[in-house]
């Protein structure tokens, strides 16, 4: 086993970058005046690298809930709104990526949650 010169390895490569198999290299398709990108290769015309779609794509960020968000440190946005959950519309929405639907409730405002450690 020799030395290897002018190799690279400041980071893993799963492949190196090939023609996408989907679109052939052309990266999506024309119809009409609109170019559609091609799903597969997003565009690119090429996999492999840091864009290998068998590698299962980037983790998604976590998503922090809007009422946790900086803007509520802003003294007149705080003010403008009673309830930091529903924005003053008394309902609240949540979309349920397991079911894939969009779930609207009243908010805690409105009608308070009853259980058994609590009284209403």
């Amino acid at each position: 086993m020799g030395v290897l010169h002018g190799m690279q390895w400041d980071r893993r490569q799963v492949t190196d970058p090939l023609a996408c198999p989907e679109c052939d290299g052309s990266g999506g398709d024309r119809v009409g005046p609109m170019f559609l990108a091609c799903r597969f290769c997003a565009g690119r015309g090429w996999v492999g690298g840091a864009f290998e779609p068998a590698e299962g794509g980037a983790v998604p960020p976590e998503r922090r809930p809007a009422w946790e968000d900086k803007i509520w440190n802003d003294p007149d946005i705080a003010a403008a709104f009673k309830c930091r959950l529903c924005l003053d519309s008394k309902q609240v929405s949540h979309v349920d990526d397991v079911a894939r639907t969009l779930v609207t409730l009243p908010c805690l405002c409105v009608a308070p949650p009853r259980g058994p450690d609590r009284t209403a």
